[in-house]
């Protein structure tokens, strides 16, 4: 049975409850039918943002890997798990589940940035969701403690692949070549 579910004579929402939410500055997330709200990011978290995905996106469109994209943005991993990374990079291998409205289905890459309301959710709720819909990596990317941790879909649950701190160059193993100076990532 999956740990996340509602409990018993709960109410589980869908892809068209979620349709129904009000655009009201908050971000919604529903997982496993679960509602989850967040309030905007804030402009660390977005500048964080910013600088990975320049990175990330000059080295997609450098080597032709595929295509990357940005919050908000919603991956419909099912009709009761729908989600909106902080980043997120789709191989050409997987670009048919690029919709007009949506990412309908997984992502090759999921990037969170963690902030206190949400690192929690991102380590624990997410990380199972990930694994569960099949993503094939997922980076934690925490701004306070300046640290990138990489980690591998293997079997049902994710291993670790890298943990960087601080300034140190991160080399990710999805994308060989490429090598990220964090102090631009920070900065």
């Amino acid at each position: 049975m999956n740990n996340l579910a509602p409990p018993a004579g709960k109410i589980i929402l869908t892809y068209e409850d979620y349709l129904d939410l009000p655009d009201d500055g908050n971000r919604y997330e529903i997982l496993e039918g679960v509602l989850h709200v967040t309030p905007s990011p804030t402009t660390r978290h977005q500048r964080i943002s910013r600088n990975l995905q320049r990175i990330v996106d000059d080295h997609v469109l450098r080597h032709d890997l595929g295509e990357v994209f940005y919050a908000p943005l919603d991956v419909l991993f099912s009709r009761i798990s729908i989600a909106q990374p902080d980043l997120i990079f789709i191989s050409h291998e997987r670009a048919a589940i690029i919709t007009d409205k949506n990412i309908a289905g997984a992502p090759d890459l999921v990037v969170e940035i963690l902030s206190p309301t949400t690192a929690k959710r991102d380590k624990v709720t997410k990380a199972h969701v990930y694994a569960l819909y099949g993503v094939k990596y997922y980076w934690l990317v925490d701004p306070d403690s300046t640290t990138v941790e990489e980690y591998r879909l293997e079997g049902e649950g994710y291993v670790p692949v890298n943990r960087v701190a601080g300034n140190a160059p991160f080399t990710p193993e999805i994308f060989p070549g490429l090598v990220v100076d964090l102090g631009k990532v920070w900065a």
